[in-house]
């Protein structure tokens, strides 16, 4: 099975492929630079450095959210117009699932933290021994929300906690406050959204649910958890999921 996975939710942009449990290509970037600026020439490179022929793929994996909301729509776009070109499927992961896929093998309960604003994170809780278990899925919080829970659960299990994504950095003396069990933060080649883990992550979704967790590109929306500013404003809460 052949996967094109897109990245576009946070401060990564990056585009990988995935075949049949080899990592082919993965192309990133975090920089100053729009994602619509780097999104597209990212992909470029990779379809020429391994001569892949977009039409091969089986289906196009991207996190739906949430996340930036440019981001998001910037994904949504470039993956819906993808799938309408080359009459593909896309299989929506949710983002912070695939943040913390890039931690394997290991006991500690594993907490990605996306900086939401507002005194809020996009955060939830996870094990992945072997494969990604959610303890608490994906949700928009308060960090001491998050915190109380980690802690009950390490008490309960006697786990450690690891912490991963642009939140951390954020919130980094709010967890020194908080957390009163031991805790450790991911190292920098792990604590960003990775377009890899999102194809390694959809392969194994693919798996479980097989064609169920496919949908069309006309039919492929975002998923924001929280409205975005502007309709927020107008008052607007259509086509939103929203668990404030």
């Amino acid at each position: 099975m052949k996967i094109l996975a897109i990245e576009a939710s946070g401060p990564v942009a990056g585009c990988a492929l995935y075949e049949d449990g080899i990592l082919t290509a993965e192309y990133s970037v975090q920089y100053k630079k729009k994602h619509s600026q780097s999104l597209v020439p990212m992909l470029s490179e990779m379809k020429n450095m391994v001569d892949l022929d977009l039409s091969s793929v089986d289906f196009i994996a991207v996190t739906k959210g949430p996340g930036s909301f440019t981001g998001l729509r910037i994904g949504a776009a470039t993956v819906k117009g993808l799938g309408l070109a080359l009459e593909k499927p896309i299989l929506p992961v949710p983002t912070v699932d695939s943040l913390a896929a890039n931690i394997f093998g290991t006991d500690r309960l594993i907490c990605p933290l996306m900086d939401a604003r507002r005194q809020q994170v996009y955060t939830g809780i996870y094990q992945n021994r072997e494969r990604l278990d959610v303890i608490v899925p994906q949700c928009v919080t308060a960090l001491s929300e998050i915190t109380n829970r980690l802690c009950e659960l390490s008490d309960e299990t006697g786990r450690e906690v690891i912490f991963l994504g642009d939140g951390v950095p954020v919130n980094e003396a709010a967890l020194r406050d908080q957390m009163r069990v031991p805790y450790l933060i991911a190292p920098a080649h792990m604590n960003r959204q990775r377009a890899a883990s999102t194809a390694v992550l959809a392969a194994q979704i693919y798996e479980e649910k097989g064609a169920a967790a496919l949908v069309s590109a006309d039919d492929f929306r975002p998923e924001y958890l929280r409205v975005p500013q502007a309709e927020r404003e107008r008052g607007d809460k259509r086509n939103y999921k929203v668990f404030v």
